[in-house]
């Protein structure tokens, strides 16, 4: 499956302890660029039904699209512009289109009036970097209507106990990272262990995408350029594969 991101708009502002070194935040000060400030985008806002010379679209079928991920799909200042981003991604039932938010608690304010149980296309999922936020956010995902849902405990930063959450049998994936960048705080390898095991003993699938910048393993610290985030991180899925046969 093709994985793709697509940002309709670009943007955010901070509102939990897992934005304090945002990657979003920090890049777009390499390029003298306010984050703060929220824009749509001026070439890629429709590109899910971008066609090429030949009329066939530049998204390939089965593609999944990563939405907002430079921004948050439920902030409020998008309202004027989220009504036909939901018309767009009716058009492509053939894409999966990956909505990840702090911002939850909008959910029912911000989907479309034919929603009903959800649309086949599109996964929700919500960001949990620690306990207290999980508690907030995951009661509210458990109730929303969504056909997929999934949680991004992205940056990790403790141990979080997904356990009581994942009993109903409603969350599709835990996906795993470290924080990146710049005073980047240190992801310690025993709690993506241990929320791997979590994830394997309720069936549910476990995916550690980037190790993040500082990353703790047997008690030593490793410093992770950013490019080797990702294949630091399958190497070590490898390995609590093998150790948990």
């Amino acid at each position: 499956m093709n994985k793709l991101l697509w940002n309709p708009w670009h943007g955010c502002h901070k509102c939990s302890p897992g934005c304090l070194n945002c990657y979003v935040y920090y890049l777009d000060s390499k390029r003298q660029i306010d984050t703060s400030k929220i824009t749509k985008s001026k070439t890629n806002f429709n590109l899910p039904i971008k066609k090429d010379k030949k009329g066939n679209y530049k998204i390939p079928s089965k593609s999944e699209l990563a939405v907002c991920f430079t921004s948050d799909f439920f902030l409020e200042e998008a309202d004027i512009w989220r009504e036909e981003v939901w018309e767009i991604i009716k058009q492509r039932p053939d894409i999966n289109f990956l909505i990840c938010t702090k911002r939850i608690e909008r959910f029912n304010d911000c989907i479309p009036k034919d929603w009903e149980e959800g649309y086949d296309n599109v996964t929700i999922a919500v960001t949990c970097e620690n306990q207290e936020k999980t508690k907030i956010r995951m009661p509210i995902l458990l109730e929303i209507k969504a056909k997929k849902k999934n949680i991004f405990a992205s940056p990790l930063l403790e141990y979080i106990d997904f356990k009581p959450y994942l009993k109903e049998g409603k969350i599709n994936l835990i996906s795993v990272s470290g924080e990146s960048y710049e005073n980047a705080r240190p992801c310690n390898f025993e709690w993506v262990k241990q929320i791997y095991k979590d994830c394997k003993n309720c069936k549910v699938d476990f995916d550690f995408h980037q190790t993040g910048s500082n990353f703790i393993k047997n008690g030593k610290t490793y410093k992770i350029k950013h490019k080797d985030e990702y294949s630091q991180a399958k190497k070590a899925t490898r390995y609590l594969m093998d150790e948990m046969i």
